[in-house]
């Protein structure tokens, strides 16, 4: 299926590894042109190389999300450079602080910050410039926690809050010709990462344990969330507005442990 994605600017926060790498990478395989954003200079120029290949034009920029201006710096300056804005995918996640009894006031303000925070402002930085394309795509990366209950519950709540928010921002701007959704990526195998660096730990206790708690007896990969963002900002999605869409491998069934 061709999408059609040719010649569009898109922009991914948190491009330089994970989930936002493999969509920058999905969108510049698709003619692209891709801006990304993330804290790491090195990781950034990392990513740069890889999309140059591809004979897209890129934009990068080093940026704190949850500093005054760090985001509205990125949005402008990739339109500047690439000629527009007409896709976003704001991806940046984490989550601060322990459990219940061992977080602060501090953490939960900081992740709802870093998460819910961030949306918000991309999403007002983008518009405009999407407007002036007369239209867009725009997909918010949650996470299942946002409604099964897990440990850290900062991070859920704030993933709750970003799913609400992708809906109400659909309706107030379907009549722009901009559409948002949400995918809600369930625990995802990445280079780096915590699981990764489990599986490295201890390979036969991690087989073990992604046989028992996941029902497709593995986690999930960043290019198959890649493939339904892709999808989702492409023209071949445009009656899907408002939607959230799981892509967990059926791991959103309620479990006592929340993975």
């Amino acid at each position: 299926m061709d999408l059609a994605l040719g010649g569009k600017i898109a922009l991914v926060t948190g491009g330089s590894r994970g989930i936002g790498r493999a969509v920058a990478h999905r969108l510049a395989a698709e003619g692209c042109g891709v801006g990304i954003c993330a804290r790491t200079r090195d990781d950034l120029a990392a990513v740069e190389g890889e999309l140059g290949r591809l004979g897209v034009p890129t934009f990068t920029h080093t940026a704190d999300v949850t500093a005054a201006g760090g985001v509205e710096e990125f949005v402008d300056g990739a339109a500047g450079a690439l000629g527009g804005v007409d896709l976003l995918v704001a991806n940046v996640g984490a989550t601060v602080g322990g459990g219940l009894l061992e977080s602060t006031p501090r953490d939960w303000a900081d992740t709802f910050e870093l998460n819910v925070g961030h949306v918000v402002r991309a999403v007002r930085a983008a518009v405009p410039h999407m407007r002036h394309r007369s239209g867009g795509a725009i997909v918010v990366i949650a996470s299942i926690s946002g409604w099964k209950p897990a440990p850290r519950a900062q991070y859920g709540a704030a993933k709750a809050a970003e799913i609400y928010l992708a809906g109400a921002f659909a309706c107030e701007l379907a009549a722009d010709n901009i559409r948002v959704n949400t995918v809600s990526p369930g625990s995802i195998l990445i280079p780096g990462g915590g699981w990764e660096a489990y599986r490295q730990r201890n390979p036969a206790s991690f087989a073990e344990f992604e046989g028992r708690n996941f029902p497709a007896g593995r986690l999930g990969t960043a290019e198959e969330v890649a493939d339904v963002v892709t999808f989702l900002l492409s023209d071949r999605a445009r009656w899907i507005n408002g939607a959230h869409i799981p892509v967990d491998g059926a791991q959103g069934r309620p479990t006592a442990n929340g993975y």
